[in-house]
């Protein structure tokens, strides 16, 4: 890892600690930043509709499973996407929306999704497949590409939880390139492609995924 890159991964951490040592002084744990006080409802998404970046539209939502639906020490999960119209046009998608003409339909492109424990602490990262969002599927290479464009700190959402989001995603670039790579390496293993192109709009949910421990990544940068 370049000297820069490994300097950037170590602001981004701090930014990380500096932002979950807030919210526990504050006595406000992320899900209660995001989530009404009472009628919470499944897969529902909150905000309703969505968090966007006022400047590139980058966006979040978090939303929470029925229990059994996903692993016990899940609380709920944040599904980060960029904006169609960040990716450059010449990049040619993977999938596309099943109603990719109706142009009231999302037009986001998934970037990666993000576990939260039921502490309000990341655990995990993973990539879904193209139904799960609704999205225009792109390549590893493409998404990787952009992923610097993600930021998403000026939504009007909690500025601590903008901030948490952002920093994550640039301390954990290498690990979301890498999911992103598997990703498409599961897609070609299960045969989704022009011949199948069913096998993006349905079944395989998550398909790959990555633990997170924040004390390991923040002492192998500081090891570099």
């Amino acid at each position: 890892m370049s000297a820069d890159k490994c300097t950037a991964q170590l602001a981004a951490a701090e930014t990380v600690i500096e932002t979950i040592v807030a919210m526990a002084q504050e006595g406000k744990p992320l899900m209660q930043r995001v989530l009404p006080e009472d009628d919470i409802k499944w897969w529902e998404h909150y905000p309703k509709l969505d968090a966007r970046s006022k400047s590139c539209k980058a966006r979040w939502y978090y939303h929470v499973h029925k229990p059994g639906s996903r692993s016990p020490d899940e609380h709920g999960h944040f599904h980060l996407f960029l904006d169609k119209s960040q990716i450059k046009k010449a990049s040619r998608t993977i999938a596309k929306p099943v109603h990719y003409r109706n142009k009231k339909k999302a037009r986001v492109t998934h970037l990666i999704a993000l576990s939260i424990d039921k502490n309000g602490i990341p655990r995990e990262w993973f990539t879904t497949n193209r139904w799960v969002t609704d999205e225009w599927m792109y390549p590893a290479k493409t998404m990787t590409n952009h992923m610097p464009l993600y930021n998403v700190n000026d939504t009007a959402e909690d500025k601590l939880v903008n901030k948490l989001i952002t920093a994550m995603v640039r301390l954990y670039s290498d690990e979301i390139e890498e999911l992103l790579h598997e990703r498409d390496a599961k897609l070609k293993e299960i045969g989704a492609g022009r011949d199948a192109p069913e096998l993006y709009n349905k079944g395989n949910e998550v398909l790959s995924s990555r633990m997170i421990d924040l004390d390991v990544k923040i002492e192998s940068l500081e090891a570099e």
